[in-house]
């Protein structure tokens, strides 16, 4: 009843942002329980196929470097037809590349605002409507297909560091988040996301740098692993988060439980 709950075997993923940091994460994760596929884009093509190299090397599946720049709508359609060129079906996407602005209220540029809510929101949703065929392909009420979204744990609480564009978008890809799942399950196509706390990347330098410092303001005494983070995305993406529907899952150490409103420095 419970064999191969958490398998991947055979299965096709796209990672967006996926050469480092918590896409790449994911990618290993997916490869580590199995998965056939698993295809990463970023903006820059080098490390995004260093990254495919190493990964397939590691790993029985393959890794596969799709380096789209996918702020735009045409990097978003030219990211869908390439998949759609390759593969008949896609069985889980995932949302992860994102773009984050920090200054102060009375600075803050609309450039800062633009790119961050472009990135971080607006291409998650025209992403999924292009890969939408794909996906419903993939898709039956027995194994149904996945998105999961990349949000944050500034999406949930409020972060003191002066991120305006970055916290408005997390909030609101959580919600968009519950927006498509209600709509895509008719299809057989489940969405959740995962908002993570401090991991290390090169968009949270602070974790990435002074590990033991941000530690100590982390109830779980510690910043994530690469474990923590592949661990949530197995989950959602395999048979063991098929019923969890619209849901956004904290991985963050216990930030979001032991701080409800403005308290301390940046987590994320």
């Amino acid at each position: 009843m419970f064999k191969d709950l958490f398998s991947l075997a055979g299965r096709v993923a796209l990672v967006t942002g996926g050469s480092r940091g918590i896409g790449r994460m994911i990618a290993a994760g997916f490869l580590s329980q199995g998965a056939a596929k698993v295809y990463i884009t970023a903006r820059k093509a080098g490390p995004c196929e260093a990254t495919a190299q190493e990964l397939t090397a590691e790993y029985a599946g393959e890794c596969i470097a799709l380096p789209i720049d996918i702020s735009t709508m045409a990097g978003i359609d030219m990211l869908a037809a390439e998949i759609k060129k390759r593969e008949p079906k896609l069985d889980i996407l995932v949302n992860n590349a994102g773009a984050a602005w920090g200054a102060e209220f009375d600075d803050f540029p609309e450039s800062g605002w633009d790119k961050v809510m472009t990135l971080n929101v607006k291409t998650p949703f025209f992403l999924t409507k292009a890969l939408a065929p794909a996906l419903r392909a993939a898709a039956s009420a027995e194994r149904p297909a996945k998105v999961i979204n990349i949000a944050s744990i500034d999406g949930i609480f409020v972060n003191p560091m002066e991120t305006y564009s970055y916290a408005a978008s997390k909030s609101g890809l959580i919600h968009l988040t519950r927006r498509m799942a209600v709509r895509l399950i008719k299809d057989h196509v489940v969405v959740s996301a995962i908002a993570p706390g401090p991991f290390k990347s090169d968009m949270n330098k602070a974790a990435r740098d002074n590990a033991d410092e941000v530690s100590s303001r982390v109830p779980a005494g510690r910043i994530g692993t690469d474990e923590d983070m592949a661990g949530a995305a197995i989950y959602l993406a395999s048979r063991a988060g098929d019923y969890v529907v619209g849901a956004t899952i904290a991985v963050d150490g216990g930030i979001v439980y032991a701080n409800p409103g403005i308290k301390g420095d940046g987590w994320d």
